[in-house]
């Protein structure tokens, strides 16, 4: 790999930290950062003074120092006249002598003069780690066509820790050329006025949490933000066997505007379906409940094949044609087309489902299983698969129920060429059940943070564990984050302080505008122990801030999910003992308590496509602007969710966004657009449709995509032998069926400390609420009637020794 291909590539780069300050431009020298910026002096290798050649890939090009000039006698033309793949760059020389200093924390207003022939043409960065040397950091601005001499300028992120030197100039991704001249660079002052606190000392510094006076109505466990800003809440049953046997399926539609609920005829039991946004905003809902296991415990749960939309303006259900197979708790990750992939779950007859299902947006329905690439691998239940940004998908390791795949516990698929390679370090590996991950903010930086997790069928305390990898990286590797703080755990005798490595599964992980991520929720054990614990994480300092803990127990069949107006709104909770928590909480960060909000005044356009340049007014100066896309969210998982950063050109109020060119980043549809000042404090979202297949055909969608983990050294396996499905044990969901009801959930395992007699467990089970428990069929295998008189936790039972 030679050296300018390699510095192309996605290294190991820190995360682009939170805030453009974006006021009018203050430069805080007059002088300009760049040397022979007009390229008026010689240099070496046919190249002015101070800058140099780059690029990679299969292309022809040429790099001349014209007389075309918007000033003085000379400009610099990068021309491809042929191009397979990659690009050709004209940069800042990466020296001491010539690469210009900057300042961690600081930000950069970037100017320049320039001419284009092509669409495929953008300003690039590159920074100088301390540590690890140049690295790439962003494509920061695409250039507009322009046939005669048009400025251009952006204002940096915030350079990131540990550099000291940026690299940067244009870069010319498709045929034709860009000629640029006058090139500016200028340190923007960084006046932050102070925030004013509007609640108590206690909440500006945590937030708070509100419990709203009206109740969900249904037992909803899958959360889905619509592009109307109303909330899509899925029960089906609910978990309830009475509810299916009565075909007593349901949903509601929450308006956050009126707090008023709408309950939704729902034609099939979706409780535990997989569900998307599809890029014209409707909802796609694969599979869900067929069967629930028998009494017997030989039939565990079914999933069917059905698959339906939801039509937010119609708020009616339709049906699409059937999946290959049932899909009982299956992934559902968008691609960068608008095509839908799903993996994992259970099928019809409570076996694993092997069969990769992918939703043509072309077509409108699913494909037949000969048209889809299969491994024919088992991916478990839920299975996280994050888009990574050349198309491949990512398993962070979060699922649901029990032991993780074989292996490392996390890979890289790549659907073009069937393959599926490990990726090393998820720590305890099998201890991941129902943990959280989530792609840190800004999605360019193509990180994921996994957090959490148990085991529902060993049921050990879950742990605090958080992993973070950087798929930027030739070998991608998750590294060992800071634990999960510590809150209280309810063991039922109320509230007491985590001990001990003790932390929670059936976490929620929510990306927030302000670029951190909220986690919140959770339990110790199998659906009992509910832990309060909330707090946010940063990406730029890999530091968690304890805030504010939900005052409601949210565990099994709980989520959590991102309002357009900023908060965050928590709904449900199912123990094991079968009730539901028909509370909903909410919670207002701090940000939202620091003063007065900016305000999105007016978007030019909501329909976007990719490269573009979309202007917004906004009523003061703000720091950052971003994308983030609605939450679809169920049992901890959302892989979809993203925020995506939109790089600023500023002239007063007016506020130009670039748009990323590359559809995996933010794969089409409708987003929450964000605008936030220097506090970090939010706007309002507005809503803007990001254009779909009809936008890309006029371009070359992997434009500018560079290479990064592609230096795999993890184990690779391609296809395996054909197979209708893998053995999945009926108990999969950590509970006995054969004590009380179906939606009644006698763990398997109880709780370590839980000692293996028939008191300490009947004491456990009573201590949980979960009352009389008739015993299905003649077996007692946890021993919990001793006494034979089919019910268990009888006091003859309790009285009987060992």
């Amino acid at each position: 790999m030679n050296r300018h291909r390699r510095r192309s590539a996605f290294l190991a780069v820190t995360g682009l930290t939170a805030g453009l300050l974006l006021t009018s431009p203050q430069p805080a020298s007059a002088a300009n950062l760049i040397k022979n910026p007009g390229f008026e002096t010689a240099g070496t290798d046919g190249m002015p003074y101070c800058w140099e050649k780059s690029g990679w890939g299969d292309n022809d090009f040429s790099f001349t120092t014209t007389a075309d000039a918007h000033s003085g006698t000379k400009a610099m033309k990068v021309e491809l006249t042929r191009r397979v793949s990659g690009d050709r760059k004209a940069l800042v020389t990466e020296s001491t002598e010539c690469a210009p200093v900057v300042t961690a924390g600081k930000q950069y207003d970037l100017g320049l003069w320039y001419k284009t022939t092509t669409p495929d043409a953008a300003l690039t960065l590159f920074r100088h780690d301390t540590t690890a040397g140049w690295q790439y950091w962003t494509d920061l601005k695409t250039l507009e066509l322009a046939g005669a001499w048009t400025q251009a300028s952006v204002r940096t992120p915030e350079v990131p820790a540990g550099t000291d030197r940026i690299s940067w100039g244009v870069s010319v991704y498709g045929t034709g050329s860009a000629t640029t001249d006058d090139y500016t660079m200028d340190q923007v002052a960084d006046p932050v006025p102070q925030p004013v606190c509007t609640g108590t000392a206690a909440e500006c510094a945590n937030g708070r949490w509100d419990v709203l006076p009206t109740k969900n109505p249904v037992r909803s466990m899958h959360s889905v933000v619509l592009n109307n800003g109303k909330v899509l809440l899925i029960a089906g049953s609910g978990n309830s066997e009475e509810q299916f046997k009565a075909g007593t399926f349901t949903s509601a539609v929450y308006n956050p505007a009126t707090g008023t609920y709408k309950v939704i005829p729902t034609p099939k039991d979706m409780f535990c379906a997989g569900h998307v946004q599809l890029q014209d905003g409707r909802v796609l809902v694969m599979s869900g409940n067929k069967g629930y296991p028998s009494a017997d415990g030989t039939i565990g749960y079914q999933g069917y094949k059905d698959s339906y939309i939801f039509d937010p303006v119609a708020e009616t259900y339709s049906k699409t044609n059937d999946m290959n197979d049932g899909h009982w708790y299956p992934s559902a990750t968008a691609l960068g087309n608008g095509d839908v992939i799903s993996f994992g779950g259970l099928k019809e007859d409570s076996t694993g489902s092997v069969t990769a299902e992918l939703w043509s947006d072309a077509e409108q329905q699913w494909l037949p299983t000969w048209k889809v690439n299969q491994t024919w691998s088992y991916w478990g239940l839920y299975p996280s698969m994050i888009l990574m940004q050349d198309g491949r998908l990512f398993y962070s390791g979060s699922h649901t129920f029990g032991n993780n795949i074989p292996g490392t516990g996390s890979a890289i698929y790549d659907y073009n060429a069937n393959t599926v390679t490990q990726t090393p370090g998820l720590q305890n590996k099998d201890e991941r059940d129902q943990s959280a991950s989530v792609l840190l903010p800004p999605a360019q930086d193509q990180k994921v943070l996994t957090l959490g997790g148990g085991n529902i069928d060993s049921n050990p305390d879950a742990n605090r564990l958080t992993d973070v990898i950087d798929l930027k990286t030739a070998n991608p590797a998750y590294v060992a984050g800071p634990p999960i703080p510590q809150g209280t755990v309810d063991l039922g005798n109320g509230p007491v302080p985590q001990t001990g490595n003790q932390g929670k599964m059936y976490v929620s992980a929510v990306l927030l505008p302000d670029g951190k991520v909220l986690e919140t929720g959770g339990a110790l054990h199998n659906r009992a122990d509910p832990v309060f614990e909330s707090s946010i994480y940063d990406p730029a300092s890999n530091t968690f801030d304890p805030v504010a803990a939900d005052p409601q127990a949210r565990g099994y069949h709980s989520s959590s999910f991102l309002l357009p107006d900023g908060r965050v709104m928590s709904t449900g909770d199912n123990p094991g003992n079968g009730t539901w928590n028909h509370n909903v909480s909410i919670y207002t960060p701090p940000y939202l308590l620091k003063g007065t909000r900016p305000s999105i005044t007016s978007v030019i356009d909501t329909e976007w496509n990719y490269g573009d340049t979309q202007r917004i007014t906004v009523d003061r100066p703000i720091a950052k602007a971003e994308l983030i896309r609605p939450a679809a969210v169920t049992h901890s998982s959302d892989p979809n969710q993203r925020f995506v950063d939109l790089p600023l050109s500023v002239d007063g109020n007016n506020i130009d966004l670039n748009v990323t060119s590359n559809p995996n980043i933010a794969p089409p549809g409708w987003y929450m657009l964000f605008a936030v000042d220097a506090n970090g404090v939010p706007s309002v979202a507005k809503w803007v449709h990001l254009q779909g297949p009809q936008a890309l055909s006029a371009t070359d969608a992997s434009a500018h995509v560079h290479s990064f983990a592609d230096s795999l050294e993890g184990t690779v396996q391609g296809p395996g032998k054909k197979k209708a499905s893998q053995k999945v044990s009926p108990t999969v969901s950590g509970c006995d069926p054969h004590y009380g009801s179906i939606n009644v959930c006698v763990p398997t395992a109880f709780p370590d400390e839980v000692k293996k007699t028939t008191a300490a467990r009947c004491a456990w089970l009573k201590k949980n609420d979960y009352g009389r428990l008739k015993v299905n069929g003649k077996d007692d295998p946890l021993r919990l009637d001793r006494n034979k008189d089919g019910i268990a936790c009888g006091k003859a039972d309790v009285l009987k020794k060992r």
